[in-house]
């Protein structure tokens, strides 16, 4: 049944992008041939009476994946996190799909908290009330616990979300099968790879007990920042379906006119979301990925509170040095420090021209510092950038796709609380002490020294490998021995390097 569910869900799809309008918008943020439009619209329109018709107040893709359910909401909400895919404009359209659904009966939900916590709701609180936000995959009540009296959020999964989701998931992989097959420029953008990132973030957050981890790792890697707040996780009452967390006192960061009526400091609080997501992308490699007003609040002590950790995101190390440097490039106009960070970290293929890319980069970049600081822009400069890394064959990652997008929406929440912050004065603290900690001479001893660690698990076994090594030398034609040799260098290059570094940090720490 998997397959004629899929072709039928296609069906609809497409005459439901056509009915409301869509259609057309889609192909052309996608920037798709011309005649792989002429060929979709051909195919979907005899099926357009089939299509559902949505809220015709929306704008025609908002409207046309709103129409669709839960699980276009959610691919629709994890696209506008990639405008690379679908263009910067879509992209800024799409994130109105931020959690605004009808939220189903809380008789449902009481049920549901019964069955996984095992306890009748009224054992468990002595306050629970009707939802009080609602999205795609679940909704949240405010309750207060009956043994403590303590304020707290309830989050539950919306009923059967589990099994609508999977179903789509796979009409969404035949789609992906169907546009890289008709467009082959596409396969640059990975549409399956993109399929997969979806599947992978919406089965984390269909389980709760993923999201209550992730808000227990950020609450503890985010603990000792001042000003900045995340609720902690009452463990004991979370499970697959159900999540509670402290409740989290404040106003939304969307509401202007209530955060100067608590006479809170706007430039402050912008200064402070810009540094904070920079400060966890950059130090943690663990970074809230969906920082919209919707998921931030002040305090009353004005701090900055988070909410909502379904979706973050994690670099690796490598990656946040590689990240940082583009940004400092960026920041000191070297633009050929930028172009040979690129090429050293594989990003651009090792074929193009340096100089010619650097000289690609200067056109990004010189534009946007010659604006006076309240119109200088990340989204512009990241919009540009799409376009000259894709000129130079420049694959797509998700992960710095995930952060610069995200670095994106946190720049749009700081300029709706301060529109004449400068986003790179801003940054610039933040990404020269991550340098100056991460990438030098000291940062070189520590690599060192955790490189000696890892080898020194293998001491014992250092010899007998050695010695594999000058056994399969021997055994090995002439013409392989060389690589053998090597590999040898390599090993007692690295005993060596190990132990020396040891002794630096032994004499320098």
């Amino acid at each position: 049944m998997r397959g004629p569910h899929n072709i039928w869900r296609l069906i609809q799809t497409g005459a439901t992008f056509e009915r409301t309008g869509a259609m057309q918008q889609a192909l052309e943020a996608m920037d798709a041939p011309g005649p792989v439009r002429a060929g979709l619209r051909v195919l979907a329109w005899p099926f357009k009476w089939l299509g559902l018709r949505g809220d015709p107040k929306l704008p025609p893709v908002v409207r046309a994946l709103t129409a669709l359910g839960p699980a276009y909401i959610k691919f629709g909400q994890i696209l506008s996190t990639r405008p690379d895919v679908v263009g910067p404009d879509l992209a800024t359209e799409l994130r109105v799909l931020q959690d605004k659904l009808p939220p189903f009966d809380s008789a449902i939900a009481k049920r549901m908290i019964a069955a996984e916590l095992e306890m009748p709701v009224e054992d468990l609180f002595s306050e629970f009330s009707e939802p009080v936000a609602a999205a795609s995959i679940a909704q949240v009540h405010q309750a207060r616990l009956r043994d403590t009296g303590q304020k707290v959020a309830v989050k539950v999964l919306r009923p059967g979300i589990e099994r609508a989701f999977r179903r789509d998931i796979d009409a969404f992989y035949l789609i992906a099968s169907l546009i890289e097959t008709l467009s082959p420029n596409s396969r640059r953008l990975h549409p399956q790879d993109v399929i997969a990132h979806f599947e992978g973030v919406v089965l984390r957050e269909l389980d709760l007990r993923i999201e209550s981890s992730a808000a227990g790792e950020f609450a503890a890697r985010t603990d000792g920042d001042g000003g900045f707040t995340v609720p902690q996780v009452n463990w004991f009452l979370c499970s697959r379906r159900v999540m509670v967390l402290d409740w989290a006192e404040g106003i939304a960061l969307g509401d202007l006119d209530a955060i100067d009526a608590a006479g809170h400091d706007r430039p402050m609080l912008a200064e402070r979301v810009l540094q904070m997501f920079l400060r966890h992308a950059l130090r943690d490699g663990f970074f809230h990925a969906d920082m919209h007003q919707g998921n931030l609040k002040v305090a009353p002590n004005g701090d900055i509170v988070a909410l909502d950790f379904g979706i973050m995101g994690r670099l690796d190390e490598y990656t946040r040095r590689v990240y940082a440097e583009i940004l400092m490039g960026f920041i000191r106009r070297d633009y050929r420090r930028v172009a040979e960070v690129h090429f050293e970290a594989g990003y651009v293929p090792a074929d193009r021209d340096i100089d010619e890319f650097a000289q690609a980069l200067r056109s990004v970049g010189e534009p946007i510092f010659g604006m006076e600081a309240s119109r200088i822009s990340m989204a512009r400069l990241l919009s540009y950038l799409f376009e000259v890394t894709e000129q130079f064959g420049m694959e797509t990652r998700t992960e710095l796709i995930l952060l610069q997008r995200t670095m994106v929406v946190v720049e749009g929440v700081a300029r709706s609380l301060d529109e004449n912050i400068n986003i790179w004065s801003t940054a610039r603290p933040v990404v020269e002490q991550y340098i100056t900690e991460n990438i030098g001479p000291k940062a070189m001893i520590r690599d060192l020294l955790r490189t000696a660690q890892v080898l020194s698990r293998f001491g014992p076994r250092l010899p007998g490998m050695a010695q594999e090594m000058l056994l399969a030398q021997a055994r090995t034609p002439v013409q392989r021995r060389s690589r053998a040799g090597e590999r040898l260098a390599y090993l007692a290059g690295g005993v060596v390097l190990a132990l020396v570094s040891v002794a630096i940090w032994e004499v320098w720490f």
